[in-house]
C-alpha cells in the first residue's frame, strides 16, 4: 500500500539549537537541574535537517539568539496558510521575545505577519488538516486565539481541549498523516483529549490512527509527515508499526535531547505553506 501514498515536497523552517538548554520549567518534562547535551542536540537536529533534505524538502533557518534556549521549537512561532502569517504571543513571558525574531525573519521573506492579541503558539496548538485547522486548548493557546484565527484565515478553526499536561501543544497529541483534499487523516492520543473533543475527533476522522499512551510519551505524536513518510521518534516503535501497516513510511529521527524541554521532531518544525 505503501506505494500508492504519495509524499508532497514541504518547505520548513528551522533554528539551530546553538543556545539550546533547559533553564526553566514551564511544562512537565522540564527540569532544570538536568543537563542538556548541546553537542548531541546539535547532532540530532543535523540529522532531522538531513532527513528532510534527503527525502526533497527544502529547508530555511532563522538565525539563533542567545538567551532564547527555547527558540529551536520553531513550530511555536507561526501557522502559515497559504503565504499568511498568523504570528505567535507566547504564554510564558520567558519565551516572549522569540516571536519578534521570528516575525523579522517573515517580513524579511517578503511575507505580512500577522500579531496575535490573544495567547497563541503557533502549529505547537494550530493545526492545518488542508481543509480546516484544528486548533488546542487548555494550557497554552487561548479560545480566543483561535476566534482570531479563523477570522484572519477565513477558514473554519475547531477548537479541542487537552487535558492532559503532558500533552500540552496539541502538537504533543495529534498530528496529519495527509493534508490532501482526497486523503486527509490524522493520528491521536484519545485520552489526551476532554470527552467533547474526543467526540469531535471521531465524527470527523473516523478511519483515525488512534495512538496510546505509550506512543504520546516517546513522542510519536510530534511528528511530521509528507504524505508518505512520517518523520517519528524512534522509541515510538507500536505507532511506526501501525503507520507502517496504513501505506505509510516511519523515518525514524532521534531528537531525545530536545525531549528534555518537553518537544520533538515537529516542534522544531514550521512548515512554510504557500
Amino acid at each position: 500500500m505503501s506505494d500508492s501514498r504519495v509524499p508532497r515536497r514541504r518547505r520548513f523552517l528551522v533554528c539551530e539549537p546553538r543556545h539550546f538548554a533547559v533553564q526553566y520549567a514551564i511544562n512537565p518534562w522540564m527540569h532544570p537541574d538536568v543537563r542538556v547535551d548541546v553537542d548531541l542536540a546539535q547532532e540530532q537536529w543535523q540529522k532531522l535537517i538531513a532527513a528532510y533534505r534527503a527525502h526533497g524538502h527544502t529547508v530555511d533557518s532563522v538565525e539563533p539568539v542567545a538567551g532564547l534556549p527555547d527558540m529551536v521549537f520553531a513550530a511555536n512561532s507561526a501557522l502559515v496558510v497559504g503565504g499568511r502569517v498568523f504570528g505567535s504571543l507566547f504564554h510564558a513571558p520567558e519565551r516572549r521575545p522569540e516571536s519578534v525574531h521570528y516575525e523579522t525573519w517573515f517580513k524579511t521573506a517578503g511575507y505580512e505577519v500577522h500579531r496575535p492579541e490573544s495567547v497563541c503558539e503557533g502549529e505547537g496548538d494550530l493545526v492545518w488538516t488542508g481543509r480546516y485547522v484544528l486548533a488546542g486548548t487548555g494550557f497554552r493557546t487561548t479560545r480566543e486565539a483561535h476566534r482570531e484565527a479563523q477570522e484572519f484565515f477565513g477558514h473554519p478553526v475547531i477548537s479541542l481541549t487537552l487535558v492532559d499536561p503532558y500533552f500540552y501543544h496539541l502538537d504533543t497529541a495529534l498530528f496529519v498523516l495527509d493534508d490532501s483534499a482526497g486523503g486527509n487523516n490524522i493520528v491521536y492520543y484519545p485520552e489526551a483529549f476532554s470527552p467533547g473533543s474526543r467526540e469531535v475527533l471521531k465524527r470527523l476522522y473516523p478511519d483515525a490512527v488512534l495512538a496510546t499512551r505509550d506512543d504520546a510519551m516517546a513522542f510519536g505524536l510530534n511528528s511530521v509527515s509528507d504524505g508518505r513518510h512520517v518523520f517519528i521518534a524512534p522509541r515510538a516503535e507500536a505507532l511506526a508499526a501501525r503507520l507502517d501497516d496504513h501505506g505509510y513510511v516511519p523515518v525514524p529521527v532521534d531528537l531525545s535531547e530536545f525531549h528534555k524541554a518537553g518537544g520533538g521532531v515537529k516542534c522544531c518544525t514550521q512548515e512554510i505553506r504557500s
